[in-house]
C-alpha cells in the first residue's frame, strides 16, 4: 500500500506501507473501520512537520473517502470520551490520552487509514467526496468564528487569505455577519470576493479580529484593526512565542481568545455543521482548492503547496 511520508530525500511516496485493511481488529480497535481514501488535502501544519519536526508518519489530517461505499468526511480528533473535557463537548481539549490522525499517528495521505467510526462526518446532500476533505478545516475555521462570540449581523475582519482565512470568511458570512479580509497576495484577495468579503476598513472598527495567519505581523494588525475593548481570535498556527502588542493590548484592554480544531456546542458537532456549510455554498470548495494531483506526485503537490506567491490556496491529492 503507498503513503505519503517526509524522508532524507523529501517527499517520498512509501510503496510498502502496512495495509490497515489486513489487520485483525484487536480488542483497542473494534471499533474502528477502514477509510478507503478519495481526498486529503495538504495543510500549512504539514508543510511544518516536513520543515521542521522531520516526521516520519504517513501524513494527511484533512481527508475524505469511503467506507462500504458509503461516502465520509474525517474528523482526525482521537478523544477518550470520558475526561472533563470530552464530557462537555470539548473534545479538541481532551486530557485522557488525545491524538490526531495525521499529525502524532499515522494518517490519510495513503490509500486506505484505520480510524474510530465516531470519526466519521457523514456527507450531507451536494458535498462531493473529492471535495469533503475542507470538512476538516473548514470545521476548524467555523470553531474559531463560534469561539470569537458574535452577536447576530456584527461585522468581523480576518487577517490572513489562506485557506484557513477563507473557511472562516465563509463561515461568518453564512452566519449572517459582514466581513472583511486582508490577505498578502492578490490570488488570495481574490479568492475573498468570490466569497463576498469586502475589503478591511479603518484602523479601530471592529468588534472581532481573526487572526489566520499567525505571524508576528498578523498579531499587530489584529491589534491595530480590533475596536477598544474587541476581542482578537487567535486561529493560526504558531509554534513559538508570538509577541502580543502591548500598547495596544493594555490602551484598548483587548481581549486574546485562542481556538484550535473542532469540538461540539448544545450537542452539535462542528464539524456536522461546517459539512453542511461546504454543501450549501458550492462556490467555497470551487474558490479554496486550487490545485489537484495523484497521489504519486505527492512531492510536486507539497512543492506547489509551499509557494503560496505563486498560486496555491489549497492543494488537494487524490489516491
Amino acid at each position: 500500500m503507498r503513503g505519503v511520508r517526509w524522508s532524507d530525500e523529501g517527499v517520498v511516496v512509501d510503496r510498502d506501507v502496512p495495509d490497515p485493511a489486513d489487520d485483525r481488529p484487536s480488542a483497542a480497535t473494534d471499533g474502528d473501520v477502514v477509510l478507503e481514501v478519495v481526498a486529503v488535502g495538504i495543510c500549512g501544519t504539514d508543510l511544518h512537520f516536513l520543515r521542521d519536526t522531520g516526521a516520519r508518519h504517513v501524513l494527511g489530517h484533512e481527508l475524505s473517502g469511503t467506507v462500504d461505499g458509503v461516502a465520509h468526511a474525517v474528523e482526525p480528533t482521537v478523544f477518550c470520551g470520558r475526561c472533563a473535557e470530552c464530557t462537555t463537548g470539548s473534545t479538541q481539549r481532551c486530557t485522557g490520552g488525545r491524538r490526531n490522525i495525521g499529525a502524532t499517528c499515522d494518517g490519510g495521505l495513503a490509500d486506505r487509514v484505520r480510524l474510530p467510526r465516531y470519526s466519521l462526518v457523514p456527507l450531507p446532500d451536494g458535498l462531493d467526496v473529492r471535495d469533503a476533505c475542507l470538512v476538516e478545516p473548514a470545521s476548524v475555521a467555523w470553531h474559531g468564528v463560534h469561539r470569537a462570540g458574535l452577536e447576530h449581523g456584527q461585522p468581523v475582519a480576518i487577517v490572513g487569505g489562506g485557506a484557513i482565512g477563507l473557511l472562516a470568511a465563509a463561515s461568518a458570512s453564512h452566519l449572517g455577519h459582514d466581513v472583511a479580509l486582508e490577505a498578502r497576495h492578490p490570488h488570495q484577495r481574490a479568492a475573498a470576493e468570490r466569497l463576498g468579503a469586502r475589503e478591511v476598513a479603518a484602523d479601530g472598527t471592529y468588534d472581532v479580529v481573526i487572526d489566520a495567519a499567525g505571524t508576528a505581523d498578523a498579531l499587530a494588525r489584529c491589534a491595530a484593526l480590533v475596536r477598544p475593548g474587541g476581542r482578537v481570535v487567535l486561529l493560526g498556527v504558531s509554534t513559538g512565542l508570538m509577541p502580543v502588542p502591548g500598547a495596544d493590548t493594555l490602551v484598548k484592554e483587548i481581549t486574546w481568545i485562542g481556538s484550535m480544531g473542532r469540538g461540539r456546542h448544545e450537542g452539535v458537532r462542528e464539524s456536522d455543521e461546517a459539512a453542511a456549510m461546504l454543501a450549501t455554498r458550492p462556490e467555497v470548495a470551487a474558490t479554496v482548492i486550487t490545485h489537484r494531483f495523484a497521489l504519486d506526485d505527492a512531492a510536486e503537490a507539497f512543492r506547489v503547496a509551499d509557494d503560496r506567491a505563486a498560486g496555491a490556496i489549497k492543494v488537494v491529492l487524490h489516491p
